[in-house]
């Protein structure tokens, strides 16, 4: 595991990713700060309607936003960071006996992406793991750092809180009625741990390829180092990493629901030579066997032809890890041809 290397001088070669691929010059992306909106959910009950309008807007223009005052707790969010900082601190071996490459494995760690079938390796650790209902999933969660199950079990039912909130106000502006989105699809909640080690020369390599999220909504604690960027007018930003903040961004799914009203957000994640970085992830997504479809009352009350296919998730998930590793467009499938 690249966290456990010591004293790396050079990129191994399977992690060299070839010319056109590279970060190479867009290492060091410009700041899109004053462009994708930082939303402050202390001011909703004063300011719901603004709000609801600033987080469409981000999502229709950029698929992201920053969120603050968010109603989880600072000294949570701290906490949580230092036990992930722990968990990818461990000894090679007690990381190892959770490794698994079986995709199906839902409470894991693993390497890269896809490490066996892909062609280059992404320089990224993580640990990822099924939390909704937590007392369905604790029992399976790691038990070193001592006190991950507690602290994680803390946050990811905070976080689901502000995760819920946010597709309320969505659907609120969208014109659908609150608690909408709990009544079309399940709201499955996975939490992943993504660690970024220091690397030797962030020119060749990518922590994650340029790719949009295949579930509904992600909330992301993306720390105090920087690395993750949005693709804009073709041209990659930063997203500067703001204390408290959480990144929000719109999945694939909930694309597709709106019947394109939002856009998925397309990022990749660069690394540094300097500092390694720990992000924390929390997804919202449909169970597998969940039906996915442009809500009708959208396609109703705009008039508007749906432009998706009717899929399984299931369907979409698998041909989405396939689409991914070969750089393809995850929506060509499914999308309605005239």
């Amino acid at each position: 595991m690249i966290s456990n290397w010591s004293k790396v001088e050079s990129v191994p070669k399977s992690y060299i990713f070839p010319p056109g691929e590279r970060p190479d010059d867009n290492l060091i992306a410009p700041s899109c700060d004053h462009s994708i909106p930082i939303i402050d959910l202390q001011f909703l009950s004063s300011q719901r309607t603004e709000l609801i309008n600033q987080i469409l807007k981000a999502s229709q223009d950029y698929g992201f936003f920053q969120l603050i005052n968010h109603g989880v707790s600072e000294d949570l969010t701290t906490d949580m960071m230092l036990v992930a900082e722990e968990f990818f601190a461990l000894p090679m071996e007690d990381k190892a006996e959770l490794y698994s490459d079986d995709q199906s494995k839902l409470c894991r760690m693993k390497m890269s992406i896809d490490y066996a079938k892909e062609k280059v390796h992404y320089w990224r650790e993580n640990f990822q793991q099924p939390c909704y209902p937590l007392q369905d999933h604790i029992n399976d969660w790691p038990t070193n750092p001592p006190r991950y199950r507690e602290v994680a079990g803390k946050y990811v039912v905070e976080v689901r809180e502000t995760l819920l909130l946010i597709l309320d106000l969505i659907c609120e502006g969208l014109g659908l009625e609150i608690g909408y989105m709990k009544e079309l699809v399940s709201l499955e909640q996975l939490l992943i741990l993504n660690h970024y080690p220091k690397c030797p020369d962030p020119t060749l390599v990518l922590g994650l390829p340029k790719h949009c999220d295949p579930h509904i909504l992600t909330l992301l604690n993306q720390g105090q180092v920087p690395g993750l960027q949005v693709y804009k007018d073709q041209q990659w930003f930063s997203i500067p990493p703001i204390s408290n903040a959480f990144v929000v961004n719109i999945g694939y799914i909930f694309e597709i629901i709106s019947n394109g009203k939002l856009k998925s957000g397309v990022h990749r994640v660069v690394t540094n030579s300097e500092k390694a970085r720990t992000t924390i992830a929390n997804f919202i997504f449909p169970s597998l066997e969940d039906h996915i479809e442009p809500s009708k009352k959208l396609v109703d009350t705009t008039k508007t032809a749906p432009l998706f296919k009717n899929f399984v998730f299931k369907e979409f998930y698998i041909s989405y890890l396939t689409d991914v590793r070969e750089g393809k467009d995850p929506l060509q499938h499914y999308m309605v041809r005239d």
